[in-house]
């Protein structure tokens, strides 16, 4: 079984910078799963969880929603079994909770993936 454990966040004020990171345990071949980086306002279901951005396997393919191109930085550090969301900029509409995933096949629908943190709260506020 998989575990995933998010950290990093907390509140921030609008432009600063804050990075997340997922350690993800219980799986041998953290290096054949692609991860992404998903979004939930509070009170919403798992399936309205929207897709910040994902990176495959090997890192060399990067997806991002459009409202953080230029702000946000997925990458993955494949030794360390741990992805990073690197956040810039940060914009009150940031606010949220950030949930780390596992996926076998990549994607960007919540569908794609079957391992999930707890996820990590970003308060955007000044």
């Amino acid at each position: 079984q998989v575990q995933v454990e998010e950290s990093g966040g907390g509140l921030v004020q609008p432009g600063d910078s804050v990075m997340l990171s997922c350690v993800v345990s219980g799986r041998r071949t953290f290096d054949k799963y692609a991860m992404g980086w998903f979004r939930q306002v509070p009170g919403k279901e798992r399936e309205e969880r929207e897709c910040v951005d994902s990176i495959n396997y090997s890192g060399d393919t990067t997806y991002y929603t459009d409202s953080v191109k230029g702000r946000f930085t997925i990458s993955r550090d494949n030794a360390k079994n741990t992805v990073y969301l690197q956040m810039n900029n940060l914009k009150p509409e940031d606010t949220d909770v950030y949930y780390c995933g596992v996926s076998a096949c990549g994607g960007t629908t919540t569908d794609d993936y079957d391992g999930w943190g707890r996820g990590n709260q970003v308060t955007v506020s000044s």
